[in-house]
């Protein structure tokens, strides 16, 4: 990633007078950005969800220093598609189930360009506890003026109806509970103590569902497809299953839940 040119490079003609503001520079570097962005947006589904890579795979990587001679947005580009995007967790992917919701809009993402284009400072974050995250004010002006109000409750009540589609999938597989009562897009559920085969020694059914319900967690997500998380409540183990990303439909629900079914099938036939 990167290269480095010698003194000598620059000694004999090469130069760096760059404008870093030049708006036609902008212009036509700024379609790239969008089209690349759109391209990672059209193709995502084709990434693994999780990251799949090792701790540290970036540093061997990098070069030691900083370019000395200015490198291409195209070149750079190509490096992020080639060695960034396979490293990250693509919290934007319709099969990402865990956390909290990200949902990312036009809007939302045109609203924190002209934030940082005119370099504005109003931020809600400045009004109350302070945040970790930036929360401009203008981002939540452009979603607000450009989906309505009517659109957005839409649009969230259709991640709660996704949610209770799931909810229903899981009550009808009697391996299954809900664990906690469904708030929202939320659902929390575990594989059942009886539905295990071989009983804990000590008797202690619970802490068997525990393990299994854990490395089910684990396979899911090392497999890549789907995306999820846990908590744990008066003992016991729990996935949680959060609907909120912008390109979440219903059939990445049922195929979530199809691979939700086939991990339990394959980890039961090998007990």
């Amino acid at each position: 990633m990167g290269s480095i040119a010698s003194y000598d490079e620059l000694e004999n003609g090469v130069r760096n007078n760059i404008n870093p503001l030049d708006p036609e520079e902008f212009r036509r570097q700024g379609h790239m950005i969008i089209d690349f962005l759109s391209d990672y947006y059209h193709n995502i589904e084709r990434y693994p969800v999780l990251s799949q890579v090792e701790p540290g795979y970036l540093a061997k990587l990098l070069p030691t220093t900083a370019p000395y001679v200015a490198e291409s947005v195209e070149a750079i580009l190509r490096d992020v598609q080639q060695h960034i995007i396979p490293g990250i967790t693509h919290w934007q992917s319709p099969n990402y189930f865990a956390y909290f919701p990200s949902s990312g809009s036009i809007a939302g993402f045109l609203g924190e360009m002209l934030s940082s284009g005119f370099n504005v400072v109003v931020d809600y974050k400045d009004w109350q506890i302070t945040l970790s995250r930036r929360f401009r004010a203008m981002k939540l002006w452009l979603v607000l003026r450009s989906y309505g109000v009517a659109n957005l409750r839409n649009f969230l009540r259709g991640h709660v109806r996704m949610a209770k589609r799931f909810e229903e999938l899981v009550a009808n597989d009697g391996r299954f509970e809900v664990v906690v009562p469904r708030h929202f897009a939320m659902v929390c559920f575990r594989v059942l103590p009886s539905a295990l085969p071989i009983r804990n020694k000590d008797g202690d059914d619970e802490t068997r569902a525990n393990e299994f319900n854990r490395e089910l967690l684990e396979t899911i997500n090392a497999a890549g497809r789907i995306y999820v998380t846990h908590a744990q409540v008066d003992g016991i183990y729990m996935i949680r299953f959060a609907i909120g990303a912008s390109l979440t439909e219903d059939k990445h629900v049922t195929m979530a839940w199809k691979v939700v079914q086939e991990t339990v099938d394959a980890m039961l036939n090998n007990l």
